[in-house]
């Protein structure tokens, strides 16, 4: 993997099993130049303390140290709980580059996202958070909640659900412990209730992308009962919004027109037209799925207007993924659900075409439209280019692991078949059964 990523780019690195080795075992606190290079090139965005290094500056010149500083700690509770965390001179910032490094270097992205979660702020705290009597949360808490659903988001752009959503259920617990445990203000009340209900919706997301849809139900349905008990409009807007799209995925159409609609009364207030017409999108997803064309087409309309009137400093932190390449491919999905082929290749070639240009981090928003766009020219009656759409995402499948994409390629993939021996859509099949045999 790391050689054929440093021919990517021209570059010649050796690496083998000593050199591996060598890495996860700490001797290469830094790599060469040649390594970082290529190591960048493998995940974007990335530094090379991310991926469990030092930084160069700490293994070189005048910034060295023989001993490092010691870090925050990444833990709740008091500064002593750090010290706890040594062990014969090791701090947990320590053991956590060695996760990262190891996950790094014996597996793809998605290994080193699933080694990220896991040291999560909240990731370690879950026991202290449930023994009895423990302390109430303070600032210091409730940020850790805020940055664990902060991290989560960000995985999931990069990479899909699968692999993160288990690693997510420790943070998530641990934030509804200090509910139990209290705070000593207001303030940081609301903004723990915030956060929890957030977490909730974050981890139900993971569950819904990953095909658990029991479990997001349960996820999402705890958020909402957050949001109700701690009367938090935008909260609740959330997790009506994300109801809606389940329900539309797990075949219960009118129960997203639904949800969409409870969603808009909590949202009405709010002062965001975005989130109104993500949930009016929502709601014509659910029309399609009746079968409703003018009341998909009346919501879509209104999604489309609100979405016109721009950006708002009050529009909710977890909307970053909502622009014009996620219009484009819900708007896709409803004609596809409603059996227009080509009118949804279109709007996901669109899709497809936005993001690469304008959001190239959210790789599995990249992947998600490109594997309705296959679909889409597949039944569209245009193999050779469906083809060609299915082997651009098993690409980016070392990168994004998400059961709902994979779903989404098999279908198309069964689709195909009658066109198998077509020397572009045989050569995708021969690929994506062989992935599926791994």
């Amino acid at each position: 993997m790391v050689r054929r990523a440093a021919r990517e780019i021209g570059e010649r690195v050796s690496c083998d099993a000593r050199y591996v080795g060598r890495v996860e075992a700490g001797e290469i606190r830094c790599p060469n130049y040649a390594y970082e290079r290529v190591f960048l090139h493998m995940f974007p965005g990335r530094t090379l303390t991310d991926l469990g290094f030092a930084p160069r500056e700490a293994v070189r010149g005048r910034g060295a140290r023989t001993e490092p500083e010691a870090p925050t700690a990444y833990t709740l509770g008091s500064p002593a709980a750090a010290d706890a965390l040594r062990h014969h001179g090791r701090t947990n910032g320590d053991e956590e580059s060695d996760v990262r490094r190891r996950a790094f270097m014996t597996g793809g992205t998605a290994t080193v996202a699933a080694a990220s979660l896991a040291t999560l702020p909240l990731g370690g705290a879950a026991e202290a958070a449930a023994v009895p009597g423990p302390r109430r949360a303070g600032d210091a808490e409730v940020s850790a909640v805020e940055e664990a659903v902060r991290r989560i988001r960000l995985l999931d752009d990069r990479h899909g659900a699968d692999g993160l959503y288990r690693r997510a259920a420790a943070p998530l617990r641990t934030a509804y412990a200090l509910l139990d445990a209290g705070t000593s203000r207001q303030g940081t009340t609301d903004r723990l209730y915030t956060g929890a209900g957030e977490l909730a919706i974050s981890v139900g997301w993971l569950a819904h992308d990953s095909g658990r849809f029991d479990d997001a139900r349960s996820h999402y349905a705890e958020a909402l009962a957050t949001a109700r008990m701690s009367g938090d409009p935008g909260l609740e807007a959330h997790a009506f919004c994300n109801t809606a799209f389940l329900a539309r995925d797990a075949g219960r159409p009118r129960e997203a027109v639904r949800a969409a609609q409870a969603a808009a009364r909590a949202a009405r207030h709010l002062g965001s037209h975005r989130l109104l017409s993500l949930i009016a999108l929502r709601e014509a997803g659910g029309w399609a799925g009746l079968g409703d064309r003018g009341g998909c087409e009346r919501a879509l309309a209104r999604a489309h207007a609100l979405f016109d009137r721009g950006p708002d400093g009050r529009d909710p932190e977890w909307m970053t993924f909502y622009g014009p390449a996620e219009v484009a491919g819900l708007e896709a999905q409803c004609w596809s659900a409603l059996g227009h082929w080509e009118r949804a290749a279109r709007h996901a070639q669109r899709a497809v075409d936005v993001a690469v240009a304008r959001t190239p981090q959210f790789t599995r928003n990249i992947a998600l439209y490109t594997a309705e766009l296959a679909d889409d020219l597949a039944r569209a009656g245009r193999p050779d280019e469906a083809a060609a759409a299915g082997q651009r995402v098993l690409a980016l499948l070392d990168e994004v692991q998400s059961s709902r994409i994979q779903g989404m390629l098999a279908t198309t993939a069964r689709v195909l078949l009658p066109h198998r021996h077509t020397a572009g859509v045989h050569a995708f099949l021969e690929d994506h059964a062989s992935r599926a045999r791994v």
